[in-house]
């Protein structure tokens, strides 16, 4: 059974359970009580046999990621997310987020989620003269909805708008699919490779690359499907259909939160977590 997942690190540790072959690199270490993975897809041999774009990948994840934490914890999550977002982005003054999925599917709504709970600032740049911003980013967010919704490629809708405003890096939030039960909204997965929506649930639309956008695109996603043949050691009768948590409606708020205030921070780094909930 072909593997159906979004995660680097599921089709690394599946695909390769002992020595890796060459054009892929991939460690793990311990923050507290995170895991970090990292892995790098250096070859096109290497991409094609794990059928993963050449770049990097991090994959946060932890076994109560999703659960009720300490507002301690979840702010040290949320810096701990800020600088891996950072590390991808590089070198940057102007971002624009996009929240890719459908809000009125609830394990599809991450990235809409995400888009309401941002600090977007681009126009108090350019229309507020009497404010100070010298301790704000400029950051614009957009959920363009899906094609059924709109009749629009999400990745055409966010292109024109790239180009109009030309920033920096575009920063692509999604859901995802994973093969690992485990991994079930409990991971966040970071790459610099872009993304393909709907992929992992057989329904690919329009990419968001580097190539595509004209500009750097770093990806962010949360696993929220798994398919049920995992689930059901291979039991064709599933065939086609995908599992979604009970608790997805709590997990997408929890999930999108901390990535939201993720992307917050990272973009506005002189702003504290209390005054990013204060401001938005």
């Amino acid at each position: 059974m072909p593997l159906r997942t979004d995660l680097a690190t599921e089709s690394v540790r599946l695909s390769y359970q002992d020595n890796l072959p060459d054009g892929i690199d991939h460690c793990t270490e311990n923050m507290g009580n995170l895991e970090i993975s990292r892995t790098k897809i250096s070859t096109r041999t290497a991409s094609e046999k794990i059928a993963k774009p050449i770049g990097s990948y991090v994959t946060i994840s932890s076994l109560d990621f999703s659960l009720e934490s300490s507002p301690a914890e979840f702010e040290e999550r949320a810096h701990t997310l800020a600088a891996e977002i950072r590390n991808l982005c590089g070198e940057f003054s102007s971002v624009l987020a996009v929240g890719l999925g459908n809000r009125f599917v609830t394990p599809d709504s991450i990235g809409p989620l995400v888009c309401d709970k941002l600090l977007a600032t681009r126009h108090i740049h350019r229309l507020a003269k009497e404010i100070t911003t010298d301790g704000l980013g400029v950051l614009s967010a957009v959920a363009p909805g899906v094609m059924g919704q709109t009749g629009i490629e999400a990745a055409e809708a966010v292109k024109s708008i790239a180009d109009s405003i030309r920033p920096d890096v575009i920063i692509v939030v999604d859901a995802l699919a994973c093969c690992e039960a485990q991994n079930l909204a409990k991971t966040i997965q970071l790459c610099d490779s872009g993304i393909s929506p709907g992929s992992g649930v057989g329904n690919a639309r329009a990419e968001f690359s580097p190539e595509s956008m004209g500009r750097k695109v770093v990806a962010i996603g949360v696993p929220t499907v798994i398919d049920a043949d995992v689930l059901c050691n291979g039991d064709t009768i599933y065939n086609g259909m995908f599992v979604t948590p009970r608790s997805i409606d709590s997990l997408a708020r929890r999930m999108s939160a901390l990535i939201a205030m993720g992307i917050n921070l990272a973009v506005h780094p002189s702003l504290s977590v209390e005054e990013i909930i204060s401001l938005v």
